[in-house]
């Protein structure tokens, strides 16, 4: 593998599957079924979901739900998502634990980077709920901090959108897809690979960011295994 310890970032819409909401228990049955087989591999995996498949904290509750209890109701969807995607990973005989960024009895440990690495280390697929545990900052910035924190080798950013345009692919049929780019580019560009802080935090890491499609789960081994697949972002 080309990569030895990763942080796989997974939008919680991605998860949804063509419902958009909730979740789609096939498409997370194969997700796990690679992650599970990069893992025997030696892949170090730790994850960071997305909520959108729930609540995403700006846009949902932009007029109704001051800022920062709606960040927090997002945080609260992405421990559903890591709860569901790490019973499922032990179903299929994985060691998986989850660990999340603010108190929760019952959903997981609190996070701590020298205990995740232990873990990790012990073949276990760590999944990191609750952002970063502060409001104002989305996943994507949890997840470049996970990533700086546990020393991961790459950033890995499984979408519904197989890698990064020049433009909106949907909105625009002349965008083109980047098989690679540089970080200062994204920023002068402005182009929604991440949002800003995560882009800047992953930037001055240098962790380089692999930007694929979830739709078909085995990109995940593809990129793990050096194949270009998506766009590297570096």
């Amino acid at each position: 593998m080309k990569f030895h310890r990763v942080v796989i970032k997974i939008s919680g819409e991605a998860l949804a599957g063509e419902k958009k909401t909730g979740f789609d228990f096939e498409l997370i049955s194969s997700v796990c079924a690679v992650l599970k087989k990069a893992a025997e591999q030696g892949v170090q995996i730790g994850i960071v979901i997305g909520g959108g498949n729930f609540w995403r904290g700006v846009k949902d509750g932009a007029g109704k739900v001051e800022r920062v209890n709606a960040d927090r109701m997002g945080m609260l969807a992405t421990c559903m998502n890591c709860i569901a995607v790490c019973d499922v990973l032990r179903q299929l005989g994985a060691k998986a634990r989850v660990m999340t960024a603010v108190d929760i009895m019952g959903v997981g440990e609190r996070y701590d980077a020298r205990r995740a690495i232990e873990y990790l280390e012990a073949g276990e697929i760590v999944l990191f709920a609750g952002g970063s545990g502060a409001p104002f900052f989305s996943t994507d910035t949890a997840a470049a901090l996970r990533a700086a924190e546990i020393h991961a080798d790459a950033l890995l950013l499984a979408k519904n959108i197989d890698g990064v345009y020049s433009a909106d692919p949907r909105k625009d049929p002349a965008a083109v897809k980047f098989d690679s780019i540089s970080y200062d580019e994204v920023l002068a560009r402005r182009l929604a690979v991440m949002d800003t802080t995560a882009t800047a935090l992953a930037m001055e890491n240098n962790i380089p960011a692999a930007v694929f499609a979830l739709a078909d789960p085995g990109n995940i081994l593809r990129v793990l295994n050096g194949e270009a697949v998506g766009t590297l972002v570096k």
